[in-house]
């Protein structure tokens, strides 16, 4: 499942630059080219609820008038607890596709790769997953934007799945 993942995730950027020509950032296109942000939300792993919060970095491209394309890692952390487990370190890659329904809103689904690290009394042991999901991302400016978005991961092993409403507000280059 991992190499099906990456390799989708290595032949988007490629297939978007072959789709259509390159395209510069300008105000007309504020969702477009590299960003980094922090994301701060609620997090639900297998019965427990805490925060997660962390940070994003990605790339974005505008491949038609109002369709962007982009990849994504995030890197976050969890105070969800139960029963003397806690979900910990968090890291996805995933692809991006969003469309802009105003000037100011763009609309994106994710679906990417996932690895978490949950720590026990006597250890931790890291579980991969798929992620998936989508929000709302606002352009306060050309180059700040906030968003909030859904997700949920599903895990291997048929250990469950991770549900976590997130809000997060980054920079654009």
């Amino acid at each position: 499942m991992r190499r099906i993942v990456f390799a989708a995730m290595a032949a988007l950027p490629l297939a978007a630059a072959v789709a259509s020509p390159a395209f510069a950032q300008s105000s007309e296109a504020p969702f477009t080219g590299a960003r980094i942000g922090a994301t701060v939300g609620y997090d639900h792993v297998d019965g427990s609820g805490g925060a997660t919060y962390g940070g994003v970095i990605g790339y974005d491209m505008l491949v038609a008038p109002q369709i962007t394309v982009g990849a994504e890692t995030t890197l976050e952390d969890s105070t969800s607890k139960n029963m003397g487990i806690n979900a910990s370190r968090d890291l996805a890659v995933a692809g991006r596709v969003g469309y802009i329904l105003t000037p100011r809103v763009l609309a994106f689904a994710k679906v990417g790769y996932d690895t978490t690290r949950f720590n026990f009394d006597d250890g931790h042991t890291n579980l991969e997953g798929v992620r998936y999901g989508g929000g709302l991302e606002y352009a306060v400016t050309p180059h700040t934007y906030i968003s909030a978005e859904f997700r949920r991961t599903s895990y291997e092993d048929d250990f469950g799945s991770r549900n976590a409403g997130i809000a997060g507000f980054g920079y654009r280059f």
